[in-house]
């Protein structure tokens, strides 16, 4: 009697996960739901007049709608995992009561259920037993809405990952389609002409990104006045976005594994993300430069460089004024590894990392006080 009033009451404190199941299949329906917006974007912007824009904006509403679907799955498999444990131990705790029952039933003898302490005793446990019908059916009714809840993840889940598949495949063209307009856009202003031999020297001779940095005013060759330069950023400040979905991994002057501290952020991406301007700018380099990779170097305004390096594509040539959100590059990495969703929310699947430094006078900056980022609960 001991054991069966003992397995009531672990069943009578069990309490129900609904609403956490409930916010992990919200969390993948409200993905999918990006993406398909994402999907008729990229319709559009094949018959936009600006489709470098539209495209612009398609990639990043489909970075965007990858991410929360990798999320989403994320948290529909967690919850699915904690469901099916907590099923499994249910079921243990059912079959041990129905051993109880079924002890009980088993003999004929009406001593065998006289409790020890007597009248009062059995009194308390005919009342228990009395009560322990409704409390199973109840919990019965539990435990159906949890493997109903199982089910429904687990659809959910397949479903997600066609979406997730079906996205990438999506993002995938609308990259192709991007490089291509970039290839065959004409109408960018050019503030001035670069003077190919005089970059080339000073790449060859610099030994430092601060050298080239402050050597680029020098290598113009030919300048139109005519352009307007960009306006001023100063109200922007600590607040511009970052150039690229990610995270800060190091701030300013912080080492790397290899003790080298460098005046700039670095920020990890997910493999292929697109890399825009952070505001209107003058593109004063872009090309391979020391051992940075791909580097492209903003004049916001007359002071200041933004310096970026570690993308795979590069778009824009130097002397091209652009706008803010203007693409300016592609990430490197694999195409596979955007469909992971481990370590989704910690960085480890953000695998591609861009550099940045902000110079002023020459001098760096730090980026952080310039720019929002994780680290502001972004």
């Amino acid at each position: 009697m001991r054991t069966l009033q003992a397995m009531f009451l672990c069943l009578l404190c069990a309490s129900p996960l609904g609403a956490q199941d409930n916010d992990a299949a919200a969390q993948a329906r409200a993905a999918m739901a990006l993406l398909e917006d994402a999907s008729a974007q990229l319709d559009a912007a094949e018959g936009a007049r600006d489709r470098v824009r539209a495209l612009t904006e398609t990639i990043q509403a489909f970075e965007t709608g990858l991410a929360a679907m990798r999320t989403g799955l994320r948290q529909a498999a967690i919850r699915e995992r904690q469901l099916s444990k907590r099923l499994q131990a249910r079921e243990e705790e059912v079959a041990q009561l129905l051993a109880v029952l079924q002890s009980i039933s088993a003999t004929g003898n009406p001593t065998s259920f006289l409790h020890p302490d007597g009248p009062t005793g059995t009194a308390r446990a005919g009342l228990l037993l009395a009560e322990l019908t409704p409390a199973l059916n109840t919990r019965a009714d539990q435990l159906r809405e949890d493997l109903d809840d199982v089910q429904t993840l687990r659809i959910l889940q397949t479903d997600a990952a066609e979406r997730l598949r079906n996205g990438l495949t999506q993002i995938q063209a609308a990259r192709t389609a991007l490089n291509q307009a970039m290839a065959n856009r004409t109408d960018l202003p050019r503030r001035f002409t670069e003077d190919p031999v005089s970059t080339a020297i000073l790449i060859a001779s610099t030994e430092t990104l601060e050298g080239f940095a402050s050597g680029l005013s020098e290598i113009v060759a030919e300048e139109n006045l005519s352009v307007e330069t960009p306006v001023s950023i100063a109200a922007e400040i600590g607040t511009i976005g970052l150039p690229v979905q990610g995270i800060v991994l190091r701030g300013m002057n912080e080492p790397d594994a290899a003790g080298i501290a460098r005046p700039g952020i670095l920020i990890a991406t997910r493999p292929r993300s697109i890399v825009t301007s952070p505001t209107a700018a003058t593109i004063r380099y872009t090309g391979p430069l020391l051992d940075f990779g791909n580097v492209i170097i903003l004049e916001p305004r007359a002071d200041t460089l933004f310096v970026l390096a570690g993308l795979e594509t590069v778009y824009g040539s130097a002397g091209q004024v652009i706008a803010a959100q203007t693409p300016l590059g592609l990430m490197g990495g694999a195409v596979g590894g955007e469909l992971s969703t481990d370590g989704d929310g910690t960085g480890a699947a953000r695998s591609e990392t861009l550099y940045m430094e902000v110079r002023q006078d020459n001098v760096p900056q730090d980026p952080e006080a310039w720019f929002r980022t994780d680290k502001d609960g972004e």
